[in-house]
């Protein structure tokens, strides 16, 4: 049980990891242009500098709204780490672990909203660039998704060993 509780935390910790970096860093979308690669995220767009993410007023809600759903995330990811380790030390036996459980899975459902609507959104804008691709931090954003649904699910049935 020992073992299988500290490896959860470890994937936890990775997880937390894993969206600051998605979050903050600015690789969602890539591309090819004349004077470089380009590189568009949630906040800026780069090529041989940065600057802010050029978006239309009929897109910048949906830009806010990702970007609040990922920083929710990271939010509620914390706060269940935090909770982990807390209710490891104080609750009993067949009691630990709901909210834990519960924080982990609204993280998972904010991770689900946040890049869901970059997807719809987002995903086709670089196509005056060649080539645009996404990027790792999309790709992390997603393995955080999966991630947080496993953990969630693991914390829930714990609750009972």
């Amino acid at each position: 049980m020992l073992v299988l509780l500290a490896g959860i935390f470890v994937v936890h910790i990775a997880t937390v990891i894993m969206l600051f970096v998605s979050t903050i860093a600015n690789v969602w979308m890539v591309a090819s242009s004349s004077l470089g690669p380009v590189s568009s995220g949630l906040w800026l767009l780069c090529n041989n500098t940065c600057e802010q993410l050029p978006v239309s007023s009929g897109e910048e809600a949906s830009l806010k709204a990702v970007q609040a759903f990922m920083i929710l995330s990271i939010i509620f990811s914390v706060i269940a780490l935090v909770m982990f380790i807390v209710q490891l030390f104080t609750l009993e036996k067949g009691k630990r672990f709901y909210i834990t459980g519960a924080f982990m899975l609204v993280c998972w459902m904010c991770i689900l909203i946040g890049v869901s609507i970059y997807t719809a959104r987002f995903t086709g804008k670089m196509s005056e660039f060649t080539r645009p691709h996404h990027g790792y931090c999309f790709i992390l954003a997603w393995i955080c998704f999966c991630f947080s649904f496993i953990i969630g699910i693991l914390y829930l049935v714990l609750r009972k060993k």
